[in-house]
């Protein structure tokens, strides 16, 4: 894929859409079809990791694929319409566009309940790839030569430092300002209403990045 002058990627869940209320319907309805007690708003505080290393928490090790496929099966019903975008998000994604480039998503998600959530809000990106977590995520970076990553995990910052992308930080997630300075990112915003300002000074500056607005 040739290099596109600006390509930004950004996660998915707690940074563009607040996926907690239908990750918590989902999860409530999983212990009911198993019969096994999950936590639903212990596990949503923690979002950001791959499903299966929370059903860890839940459910015998031998049961984790299980449960994981019958978790994905009631997602769409239970999860999609439950969820909507975060503030700011449809915003980041028209600057990037307005910029001239391309916004790609880049997530831990199963790809094609991301791809239901994308659909279902409208949100216009121009590339998804999904399962992917933490420094993995720098392979679809790499490939699609995102110059920043955009994420509200420390995780997201591992994935945007791996692939040599700036790393945006949005503190609308489990992970506050401090934990994803800490954690390396060099920029932090509140949320993504702030992005299109950074990014009108990121592009104006030559993609030097600068410190955005700290949460």
């Amino acid at each position: 894929m040739a290099a596109h002058p600006l390509t930004v990627g950004f996660d998915l869940d707690m940074t563009l859409i607040d996926s907690r209320p239908g990750i918590r319907a989902t999860y409530e309805e999983l212990s009911a079809r198993t019969g096994t007690a999950v936590d639903a708003d212990l596990a949503v505080s923690r979002l950001g990791p791959p499903l299966e290393d929370e059903l860890r928490h839940w459910f015998p090790e031998a049961r984790v694929a299980d449960t994981a496929a019958l978790y994905r099966t009631l997602y769409p019903d239970y999860a999609i319409a439950a969820t909507p975008a975060l503030p700011g998000a449809r915003e980041a994604i028209d600057a990037v566009h307005a910029a001239g480039g391309r916004a790609v998503v880049v997530t831990a998600k199963y790809e094609p309940s991301a791809e239901l959530h994308l659909a279902h809000l409208g949100l216009d990106v121009d590339a998804l790839v999904g399962s992917l977590w933490a420094e993995a995520k720098a392979e679809a970076l790499r490939a699609h030569h995102a110059q920043v990553y955009v994420g509200d995990h420390i995780g997201d910052v591992a994935g945007a430092r791996t692939a040599d992308a700036l790393s945006v930080g949005v503190a609308t997630g489990p992970c506050d300002a401090t934990e994803l300075r800490t954690a390396g990112a060099a920029v932090v915003l509140a949320d993504l209403t702030e992005f299109p300002s950074w990014l009108e000074r990121y592009v104006a500056e030559g993609a030097d990045g600068g410190d955005g607005a700290a949460a």
